[in-house]
C-alpha cells in the first residue's frame, strides 16, 4: 500500500525544449513534468516535480546543479537535479518565451515578452526571496523568441519577432546602447554568438548568427572601428562587473609619455601610468602573444586603456606631439610603493592592499618600459584633428577593446570636488580579502578580467545563406567550438552545416511532421531531435550516422495495459491504433505493432510471456509474436463488429472478446483461429469480460445492468446472472477465484460470491472518486453527477486490496475484506487539463463562457514550441466541442503486477507507474521486546546464523536479511534453509528477489534459490497462491539476468573460444 509515482511511460516528447546534461542524461518536458533518459545506462525515470500546468522551457545551470522549468504561465520550479528535490517557486509576470542560464552560472537571462530580464541564480539554502532581479531591458518591440550568452557572460544576444535582434550588456556601460542587428524578413528563432580562442580557457566573440523561420541564416561579424571608445572603469559587486558612471575616458595621447609605476614583477605588463594635472589611470591588457594572439594582432595585446575619475577637463585640448623617448629598463618597478599606508612586494602580492589608489604627487619611477612604449607608440600613431569649432576627433586605440583591465581592490577615494559633481559619496566599503579573492588580485600574479563592448566597432552583415527548404524553419542550434548548424523543417526533414562556409554534412528526414526542438550534446557528436505531434524524441549521432535513442510514445490517450506474467513488459494500446510493448525496468519502448487501423480498446499476455493479444473497434483481435515481432494470427467475426474487452483462459487455449455494437461475446481457438462459439444474452455493449483464475467460467458484465457466468468449455452458456441497479461499467476475479467485483454507474463497488451467487457487500465510493468541475459544467463539483463512478478495478497480487479509477482526477485504494478506503492517489495537478480544479476561477470567464473554450483563431503560439502537442481522437468531428478538445483527466484503464510491487495506470498525462517505497516501508512480520537489530547483530557474532536470520525475518528489515544471508557460509546454506519457518519462508524469498536485482554474488544466491527449492518444494508447490507475488518477482529477477548474462556470452562467443584455445 506504500506506493509512490516513479515514472512515466507512453510519451517521451510533447512540446517545448530538450537539454542533455552532462552528456547522458537527456530532459524532455512531458505534460507538467519532466522525463530523464540515461543514454549510457538505457534507463529513463520521471522527476517526481510537477509545475502547474504544461511545460514550455527548461533550463540547466552549466554545472548541472540546478533545473529550471516553466510553464505556460510563467510559473517556475528550481530544482535540485542530482537530489531531484524543488528548492524554490517562482513566477514570471508573463509567459516566459526564452530562457537561458550563463556560461559562469551566476545569472540566467528570461525573456519575458518584450522585456529580457537577468536574475540572480538562487542558492541550495533557503532565502526569503531566492530570485533576485538584477537587470530589466526593454528596447524590443515585440515578443523575445531567442536569446544567447557571449563566452565571458558579459554579453547577450536576443532576436524578437520584430524581426531584429540585439546585443545588450550585463554591465552598466556609460554611453553604451544596444547594438541592433535587422535584415530578416521573418522573426527569427536562434541568434547565436561565435567566437574564436584567444587563450587556454578563453573566448573571444567575433561575430553571430541570426537565423529565422523563413530559411534564412545571416552571418554578422564584428570588426573592431580605428576609431574606439574608451571601455569605462567597473567595480565588481559579487562575481559581476558593475559599471562606475563616475569614471570617464580620456584619449591615450594626452598620456602616452607619461612614466609607468609597474605593480607587479614577472614577464607580464601591469601598469598604471598617472597624470599629474588630471586624476585619470591608464590601465594595461597583460595578454601576451604567447596566449594566442600572433602575427598582426600581437600589437594589440598591451595597448593601454585610459580610466578617468574625475571626467574631460573642458580648457584642455590635445594636440599631436612627439612622444618621448625614455630609456630603456625593462626591470624597473616599485620595490616599496605606498598603497593605502601598507607595502606591496615584488612578488606582486596584494592580498594586504586596502583602499589603494595612485597619488599624483608620490616619486613615480621616472624609468619607464620599452615594451610599453612600443606598444604605446604603435596605438597611438594616428591623426589628430581639430575642426573649425575646436572639437577634437581622435582616433584611439583598437587594443582598448581587445582586453580591458578590470581591477579593484576596495573602496577608491575621490576628491571632494569630484563627489560633488557627481551628486553622490562613493561609500561602498567590501571585505578586503573578499573583493580582492573576487577579483583575483590575490596571489604572486593579479588575475585580471576582460570586457569587449560590441559597440566599440563595426556589426558587418558579411553574408546571407538560405536553406532553399519548401517548407518553414521550425527548430535550429548552434554548437559554437564545432562552429556547427543544425536546422529543422516543417516537412521533417533536418540539415546540418559546416560555418561560416555553409556546406551541407547532412540532410535528412526523420519524420513526417514539424521538427520543434533540436539541440546538440556538449561535445558536438549528438544531436537531439524532437516532435511534438508525434511523441517522437531521437537521439542521433551525426558522424556514424547512428540512433542513440529512437523513442516515440502514444500521441492520444492511452485506453489499455496490460503486465506480462513475469511483470518484466507492459503493453498499452491507445486511440492512434498502435499497440506498444514497454520494458517495465528501463522504461523503454522496444517494439510497436500498427497494424490496426482503428482505436486499439484491450490488450493481453497470453502465458509464456511471448505473445500478446489486441482487440481493437476495427473488428479484429491479433495475436503477436513478440519472438519475431510479427501478427501471427488474427481472429474476425462473420459481420463487421467492434471489439471493446478481450480475454484469455489459463493455458491460453481458448481467446473471448466482448462487442461494442452487437453486444455478443465471440469464442475462438488460439491454435487453429476458428470462431468457436457465439455467446448471445446480454442487451447492452459488453465492457468488462474475465476469467476465473481457478475454474473454467468466463464473467462479463454489460450496460444492461447485470454480470453473467459463462460455462465456455461445457457448452451450457450463461450459468449464473447477478442483477444490478444501474449498469455494470467493468468485472474482475480476485486472484483465488473466490469473489467477483464489479462497478456501477451510481458510483458502488460490489463483491459477489461467484459459487454462491450471493452479494457479499457493497462499498459506496461515489464520496471517494467525486472531484474536479469541467469548463463545461453547470454545477458545482460537489453537485455535479459527472465522473463519479468507476470504469475500472484491479486486484492485488495477493487479494487483499483492490484499486479503481474512472473519469475523474482520483485513484481510490480499498481494503477488500474491511471494505474501507485506503488511500486515494491524485494522478495530476496539471491545471492544463480539464477536471483537476474544484473550484473555477471567476476572472477566467466571461459572457461568451469559460475563456479558455474560446477559440483564438488568431494565436501566434505554435504547438510543440510555444505550447505542448495534446490531442483528443475525434474532437474536430460535430458535436464534439464541449469543452474545445481540452483533455479531460481520467483513468482509463488500471492493472497490478504479478509480483505486486508496482501498478499501472492508463490515464490523460501517459502511463502512470507506482512502485512501492522501499525507504519508507517497515512492515514487521512478528515483533517482540527481544527482536531488534542489536539481538540479530549478536547472533551472527556468535555464529548462530539461522537464529540471526530468523530474527532478522521477524523484524522484516531488507538491509538486516541482506546482512544475515551473506554472513551464511555458501557450505552452510542448505542447512540455514532446512530451518527457515514455513510461516517466513514467503518473505524470505521476496527479500532473495529483491536482493538479487542490485546484488553482484550472482552464484550465491543462485546456491540459496537451489537450496529453498529442494527443502521446501513440496511447501511451496502446495501453497503457490500465498507465495506466488514473491515467486514471480524472484522469477523476474531470475529472467532478467539470464538474458543479460545470455547477450554478453552471445557478443563473446568467438572471443571466449579463441582465449579458451589459446595455448
Amino acid at each position: 500500500m506504500n506506493f509512490k509515482f516513479s515514472n512515466l511511460l507512453g510519451a517521451p516528447y510533447r512540446g517545448g525544449n530538450v537539454l542533455i546534461v552532462g552528456d547522458s542524461l537527456l530532459l524532455s518536458p512531458v505534460g507538467n513534468r519532466i522525463s530523464a533518459t540515461d543514454l549510457v545506462k538505457s534507463e529513463s525515470f520521471t522527476l517526481p516535480s510537477q509545475n502547474s500546468k504544461n511545460i514550455t522551457k527548461i533550463a540547466v545551470s552549466p554545472n548541472g546543479a540546478f533545473l529550471l522549468s516553466i510553464d505556460e504561465d510563467g510559473r517556475s520550479l528550481l530544482i535540485n537535479l542530482p537530489r531531484r528535490v524543488v528548492l524554490h517557486h517562482f513566477t514570471f509576470k508573463g509567459p516566459v518565451s526564452a530562457v537561458k542560464f550563463s556560461p559562469n552560472g551566476s545569472f540566467f537571462a528570461t525573456g519575458v515578452g518584450k522585456l529580457l530580464q537577468i536574475w540572480q541564480t538562487p542558492g541550495f539554502k533557503m532565502e526569503f526571496t531566492p530570485f533576485q532581479l538584477f537587470k530589466t531591458y526593454g528596447g524590443c518591440h515585440d515578443t523575445i523568441t531567442a536569446l544567447d550568452w557571449s563566452p565571458d557572460s558579459h554579453w547577450i544576444i536576443v532576436g524578437c519577432k520584430d524581426l531584429t535582434a540585439r546585443v545588450y550588456s550585463i554591465q552598466n556601460l556609460v554611453g553604451y546602447h544596444p547594438i541592433t542587428l535587422t535584415g530578416h524578413r521573418n522573426t527569427p528563432i536562434g541568434v547565436y554568438f561565435s567566437s574564436e580562442k584567444v587563450g587556454k580557457d578563453k573566448d573571444k566573440v567575433t561575430g553571430a548568427y541570426t537565423i529565422s523561420k523563413d530559411g534564412a541564416i545571416f552571418s554578422w561579424k564584428f570588426r573592431l572601428s580605428e576609431l574606439s571608445t574608451l571601455t569605462k572603469d567597473v567595480s565588481l559587486v559579487g562575481t559581476e562587473a558593475v559599471a562606475d558612471p563616475s569614471r570617464q575616458t580620456r584619449p591615450l595621447q594626452a598620456v602616452a609619455n607619461k612614466p609607468v609605476r609597474s605593480l607587479h614583477g614577472g614577464n607580464k605588463l601591469e601598469g598604471v601610468v598617472e597624470d599629474e594635472d588630471d586624476d585619470f589611470t591608464v590601465l594595461l591588457d597583460p595578454v601576451q602573444p604567447s596566449e594566442g594572439i600572433t602575427g598582426a594582432d600581437s600589437n594589440l595585446v598591451s595597448h593601454p586603456t585610459i580610466l578617468s575619475s574625475s571626467g574631460p577637463s573642458p580648457a584642455k585640448s590635445v594636440t599631436k606631439k612627439k612622444h618621448k623617448t625614455e630609456p630603456e629598463n625593462t626591470e624597473a618597478m616599485i620595490k616599496d610603493s605606498q598603497v593605502g599606508g601598507q607595502k606591496i612586494r615584488n612578488d606582486g602580492d596584494l592580498s594586504s592592499a586596502k583602499n589603494w589608489e595612485p597619488k599624483g604627487g608620490e616619486s613615480q619611477n621616472e624609468a619607464s618600459l620599452q615594451d610599453f612604449q612600443n606598444n604605446a607608440q604603435n596605438g597611438t600613431n594616428r591623426e589628430e584633428h581639430e575642426d573649425g569649432d575646436g572639437k577634437q576627433e581622435d582616433r584611439r586605440s583598437i587594443a582598448a577593446f581587445e582586453g580591458e583591465l578590470i581591477q579593484t581592490g576596495g573602496k577608491r577615494k575621490r576628491s571632494k570636488q569630484t563627489e560633488e559633481s557627481h551628486g553622490y559619496e562613493d561609500k561602498m566599503e567590501p571585505d578586503d580579502e573578499t573583493m580582492l579573492q573576487t577579483t583575483g588580485v590575490v596571489g604572486a600574479k593579479a588575475a585580471t578580467n576582460y570586457t569587449i563592448r560590441p559597440d566599440a566597432g563595426k556589426w558587418e552583415l558579411v553574408k546571407k545563406h538560405f536553406f532553399m527548404q519548401n517548407a518553414k524553419l521550425t527548430a535550429c542550434d548552434y554548437h559554437k567550438s564545432l562552429s556547427i548548424v543544425v536546422a529543422g523543417f516543417s516537412t521533417g526533414i533536418f540539415g546540418l552545416y559546416q560555418m561560416p562556409d555553409f556546406s551541407c554534412i547532412h540532410l535528412l528526414s526523420i519524420s513526417r511532421t514539424s521538427i520543434t526542438t533540436t539541440t546538440f550534446n556538449d561535445f558536438g557528436n549528438w544531436l537531439v531531435f524532437g516532435c511534438a505531434k508525434l511523441g517522437q524524441l531521437l537521439v542521433w549521432e551525426w558522424q556514424s550516422e547512428t540512433y542513440i535513442l529512437k523513442q516515440q510514445g502514444h500521441y492520444f490517450d492511452v485506453n489499455c495495459v496490460a503486465y506480462s506474467p513475469d511483470s518484466q513488459l507492459i503493453a498499452t494500446g491507445a486511440d492512434d491504433n498502435k499497440l506498444k510493448v514497454w520494458n517495465s525496468a528501463s522504461g523503454f519502448c522496444f517494439v510497436t505493432f500498427s497494424e490496426h487501423t482503428n482505436a486499439v480498446t484491450a490488450v493481453l499476455f497470453l502465458p509464456g510471456n511471448h505473445a500478446v493479444l489486441s482487440a481493437s473497434l476495427d473488428g479484429t483481435v491479433r495475436a503477436w509474436d513478440l519472438m519475431r515481432y510479427r501478427n501471427f494470427r488474427t481472429f474476425t467475426t462473420p459481420s463487421p463488429t467492434q471489439f471493446v474487452s478481450l480475454a484469455a483462459d489459463q493455458s491460453g487455449e481458448v481467446i473471448c472478446a466482448g462487442t461494442l455494437d452487437s453486444f455478443q461475446i465471440y469464442v475462438w481457438a488460439m491454435k487453429t483461429g476458428r470462431l468457436l462459439e457465439v455467446l448471445s444474452g446480454h442487451e447492452g455493449p459488453v465492457h468488462g469480460l474475465v476469467f476465473s483464475p481457478t475454474h473454467e467460467m468466463l464473467a462479463s458484465s454489460s450496460w444492461d445492468k447485470t454480470v453473467r457466468l459463462w460455462d465456455v468449455f461445457e457448452g451450457k452458456g450463461g450459468v449464473e446472472t447477478f442483477t444490478h441497479t444501474h449498469d455494470v461499467l467493468t468485472v474482475s476475479y480476485r486472484p483465488d477465484g473466490k469473489q467477483l467485483a464489479s462497478t456501477t454507474l451510481e458510483g458502488h463497488i460490489h463483491f459477489w460470491d461467484p459459487f454462491e451467487g450471493q452479494l457479499m457487500g457493497t462499498i459506496e465510493g461515489r464520496r471517494d472518486i467525486a472531484g474536479g468541475r469541467l469548463m463545461s459544467d453547470r454545477r458545482t463539483a460537489a453537485n455535479s453527477s459527472s465522473g463519479k463512478c468507476f470504469t475500472t478495478i484491479c486486484y492485488s497480487a495477493d487479494g487483499g486490496y483492490l484499486i479503481a479509477g474512472g473519469t475523474s482526477k482520483y485513484i481510490c485504494m480499498y481494503d477488500v475484506i474491511e471494505q474501507v478506503l485506503l488511500r486515494r492517489f491524485q494522478i495530476s495537478h496539471n491545471y492544463s487539463f480539464d477536471g483537476v480544479l474544484d473550484f473555477l476561477n471567476s476572472k477566467r470567464m466571461t459572457d461568451a463562457g469559460p475563456i479558455d473554450l474560446i477559440a483564438d483563431e488568431d494565436s501566434d503560439k505554435e504547438i510543440g514550441i510555444d505550447r505542448q502537442a495534446r490531442r483528443v481522437a475525434g474532437y474536430e468531428l460535430p458535436g464534439t466541442l464541449s469543452n474545445a478538445g481540452r483533455p479531460v483527466v481520467r483513468t482509463k484503464c488500471l492493472q497490478i503486477s504479478p509480483t505486486g510491487r508496482s501498478w499501472a495506470a492508463a490515464t490523460t498525462e501517459g502511463l502512470l507507474i507506482y512502485s512501492v517505497d522501499d525507504a519508507l516501508l517497515f512492515d514487521p512480520s512478528d515483533l517482540d521486546i527481544d527482536v531488534t537489530p542489536e539481538t540479530v547483530v549478536r547472533a551472527l557474532e556468535d555464529n548462530q546464523h539461522i537464529r540471526a536470520l530468523v530474527l532478522a525475518l521477524r523484524l522484516n528489515e531488507p538491509t538486516i536479511i541482506r546482512k544475515c544471508v551473506e554472513a551464511v557460509h555458501p557450505s552452510d546454506i542448505s542447512l540455514v534453509a532446512r530451518n527457515i519457518p514455513i510461516k517466513y519462508l514467503g518473505t524470505f524469498i521476496g527479500a532473495l528477489a529483491e536482493y538479487l536485482d542490485n546484488s553482484a554474488h550472482l552464484e550465491f544466491l543462485l546456491l540459496w534459490c537451489q537450496a529453498l527449492c529442494v527443502a521446501h518444494g513440496k511447501t511451496i508447490q502446495s501453497r503457490n497462491k500465498d507465495y506466488l507475488p514473491a515467486l514471480r518477482s524472484l522469477l523476474k529477477g531470475l529472467t532478467r539476468l539470464h538474458e543479460e548474462l545470455g547477450s554478453a556470452c552471445s557478443t563473446n562467443q568467438y572471443l571466449l573460444q579463441y582465449l579458451c584455445s589459446a595455448p
